[in-house]
């Protein structure tokens, strides 16, 4: 099978050819039909964070393919069913964390294209109860992008407890921007998109922003304090001063939602504790999504509720597609076709 594989932190990716895996104790094997492109696979691909995954390794965890085969003691799924593999490959659902509902906090997961070859492969293996299906009403192009970047901005949005009428500013609107404007219209947010992009707020404002703010040309604290602040920020930019300029602009009792990840050499956030105490600030982290928010998110899709902004690519021009995304020249999500 043909793969796209991770050999060295400094150096492009590798198309190889590598046997089909075989399907172990409790896995099935996925044959893939599209795998999502994420700021994560990159920042894998580059060893950009404190704990880095070992070469040689396959990146991708926004695959979507079809159940080839099952391993010894499968159960949950059948060959032919169409499944999801996303970022939480693995946790020991025994944990604390796990059995309150909050198995991607687990210390014992493990995590697709990681610390476990993921999908951007043409086939790839998976705990057969972690992958998730895929309605049929969900395309395969669609359904990768959901994969991350729906689910994680859409516990992003759970987590913040948006409530309707509540101002709600998305800092940063790309691949996964574009579905977090969305998830807070749907929960009765008015919706403040920023970007430095005039395209990428365009595309917010065709996806239901009610208000837009260029943080190239204008500073956004201020323009957002004439908006008379805001309740929540989701921040899916991965730059430390972002993080501090969305802070600013929250009211009295705002939530701060912490949900894209710099490079380690990128330095930390500064938090003022004044402000934090006074104002009544929260700061929360959200990592992605368990496999019952990711249920929910096809759900939301297969209903019409959500529209994916995806460009098709194949898998050979993987290295090409990296470039661009760090380059932002990608409408919102990039996606290989198997």
């Amino acid at each position: 099978m043909k793969a796209a594989v991770v050999t060295d932190f400094t150096q492009p990716l590798e198309l190889q050819d590598r046997p089909i895996p075989e399907p172990g104790l409790g896995q099935v094997l996925v044959r893939m039909e599209t795998c999502g492109l994420c700021h994560t696979d990159i920042h894998a691909a580059h060893g950009d964070w404190p704990v880095k995954p070992t070469p040689p390794f396959v990146p991708g965890h926004e695959g979507v393919g079809v159940v080839d085969r099952v391993g010894e003691g499968v159960t949950v799924r059948d060959v032919g069913d169409r499944v999801a593999i996303p970022w939480l490959g693995h946790a020991c659902g025994r944990c604390d964390h796990c059995v309150s509902g909050w198995e991607t906090l687990c210390e014992q997961q493990q995590n697709s294209g990681y610390s476990v070859d993921g999908a951007f492969a043409e086939y790839a293996v998976a705990d057969a109860d972690f992958v998730v299906t895929v309605p049929d009403a969900v395309s395969p192009r669609d359904a990768a992008p959901l994969t991350c970047a729906g689910v994680t901005t859409y516990k992003a949005i759970k987590v913040a407890g948006v409530r309707p009428a509540e101002k709600v500013a998305i800092f940063g609107v790309g691949g996964l921007g574009h579905l977090a404007v969305q998830y807070a219209r749907i929960v009765g947010g008015i919706v403040v998109a920023v970007d430095v992009d005039d395209t990428k707020l365009e595309l917010a404002r065709s996806l239901g922003a009610d208000h837009t703010v260029n943080a190239a040309t204008t500073d956004p604290v201020a323009a957002i304090e004439a908006l008379g602040g805001i309740d929540v920020a989701v921040v899916t930019a991965v730059i430390p001063a972002v993080f501090e300029q969305a802070f600013a602009a929250l009211r009295r009792g705002g939530r701060l939602v912490c949900v894209g990840l710099p490079p380690e050499t990128d330095g930390p956030m500064s938090l003022p504790i004044f402000p934090t105490v006074l104002k009544g600030i929260s700061v929360i982290g959200s990592i992605v999504g368990t496999r019952q928010d990711l249920t929910e998110v096809f759900e939301l899709h297969a209903a019409g509720r959500t529209t994916v902004v995806a460009e098709p690519r194949k898998l050979d021009q993987v290295n090409e597609s990296i470039a661009d995304v760090l380059a932002g020249r990608t409408p919102a999500r990039l996606v290989f076709e198997f």
